[in-house]
């Protein structure tokens, strides 16, 4: 059992390490709000995912999987949330113009704690493949003859295991781009990751609408 739970959380540090919307706003939080910012989308990416989790434990997300309408709504339902994000990004970019860009944590520009929470927990929550990453790689690693609640607990473990892996990478990441703060609120480099990050957002968005 313990390799299994190793081999899990390996394949799981590999999966989080991909850059993906989650990455994305751990670090455009950062770079409005600082570390604590960061750290608390990181978590409620980490709080999203343990949600999935659960839900694969309870059979939720095979179902979700299944049944294509609802697969179908939840997925454009997280495309229309990126999309949202990174115009709100793009908008907020053109308003600025040609003008200097201050340090974007004046005048409620960054958002608080709670709201970057709340932020990481949609984008994971409103990301059916999460789920459909517990349905199809967690069976690969439950042990042979695990039935009924035997199986319920292992994967809910796993749930419990991903969802720390993956909060305990997305804060490396908030560390390490705290401690890059200074150069990236340089007015061209915080502008044209704004704008990078925004474009990204939108076309994770599209692309995540328009997939079959």
């Amino acid at each position: 059992m313990t390799a299994a739970i190793l081999g899990f959380a390996l394949f799981s540090l590999l999966v989080a390490m991909a850059p993906g919307p989650d990455t994305l706003l751990v670090l455009r939080n950062c770079l409005r709000g600082g570390r604590r910012t960061g750290g608390a989308t990181a978590l409620g990416a980490a709080a999203g995912s343990l949600a999935w989790g659960i839900a694969a434990a309870l059979g939720l997300a095979a179902a979700l999987q299944r049944w294509d309408a609802a697969f179908t709504v939840v997925r454009l339902a997280g495309a229309a949330y990126l999309v949202f994000l990174g115009a709100q990004v793009l908008w907020a970019q053109r308003r600025a113009g040609a003008a200097a860009v201050e340090v974007p944590d004046e005048g409620g520009q960054a958002p608080g704690v709670g709201e970057a929470f709340r932020q990481g927990l949609l984008s994971c929550l409103l990301n059916p493949k999460v789920g459909v990453f517990f349905v199809a790689v967690v069976p690969q690693f439950l042990p042979e003859g695990g039935e009924g609640g035997s199986a319920l607990g292992t994967t809910l473990l796993f749930g419990a295991v991903d969802a720390a892996v993956a909060g305990v990478w997305l804060l490396l990441v908030a560390a390490g781009a705290t401690r890059l703060l200074g150069w990236l609120r340089r007015p061209r480099v915080h502008r044209n990751l704004e704008r990078t990050t925004g474009g990204v957002l939108v076309a994770l968005g599209v692309g995540t609408a328009v997939e079959g």
